[in-house]
């Protein structure tokens, strides 16, 4: 036997292409290109996020917290503009007109033997523009309505539907009652907890 290939073996093998090497990328744009859309997405992200809270969450929380207090459907408070601290702080004119704030009230409620509480901060409207003087100038009696008013509420009370109604209507009735003509037309709370 002879160590030649047979000439049909050999005429197969000449025919089989070899294969050709596959170019490397002139400058390693192709690379550069495949990894644009990573490098894209790494740096424009946290942009985008920035610039979406930036612009558009802020100023919506922002907008939202300086809104007048009004209560919901769902029977939840909007949050209301800044207290100014202290048992009847005035309030000047916010949104909604003119009006007189009282903040950070705490009284014992009604029947717990002094284990439960309430704390609340609450805004009072009225028609006319003076009713921040007449709150400033009877605010001794003014805040002992206030008070008698929530102590006498028991716990029971406020966790009936529709319970912070029916206090606004008291609050208001009382201060009417109290300064002898319609000086108060609605209270918004800010605050209401009761612990």
């Amino acid at each position: 036997m002879s160590n030649k290939p047979a000439p049909a073996a050999a005429a197969a093998a000449a025919a089989v292409p070899a294969a050709a090497p596959v170019p490397a990328p002139a400058g390693g744009k192709a690379g550069l290109s495949a990894w644009l859309p990573t490098i894209a997405t790494v740096v424009l992200a946290p942009v985008a996020t920035w610039a979406a809270v930036e612009f558009v969450v802020l100023p919506r929380f922002q907008r939202k917290l300086a809104a007048p207090v009004t209560e919901s459907a769902g029977g939840h408070e909007a949050p209301a503009a800044d207290s100014h601290g202290g048992h009847g702080a005035p309030a000047g004119k916010e949104k909604g007109g003119p009006n007189y704030e009282f903040t950070n009230v705490v009284v014992n409620l009604a029947g717990t033997m002094g284990t439960r509480y309430l704390k609340t901060s609450f805004i009072v409207t009225g028609p006319d523009a003076g009713i921040k003087g007449i709150f400033e100038s009877q605010k001794p009696r003014l805040t002992d309505v206030t008070l008698n008013v929530l102590s006498s509420l028991s716990l029971a009370d406020l966790e009936e539907p529709g319970a912070k109604n029916i206090l606004r209507e008291k609050l208001v009735s009382a201060y009417n009652q109290a300064l002898g003509k319609k000086v108060a037309e609605q209270v918004y709370f800010s605050d209401f907890v009761v612990q």
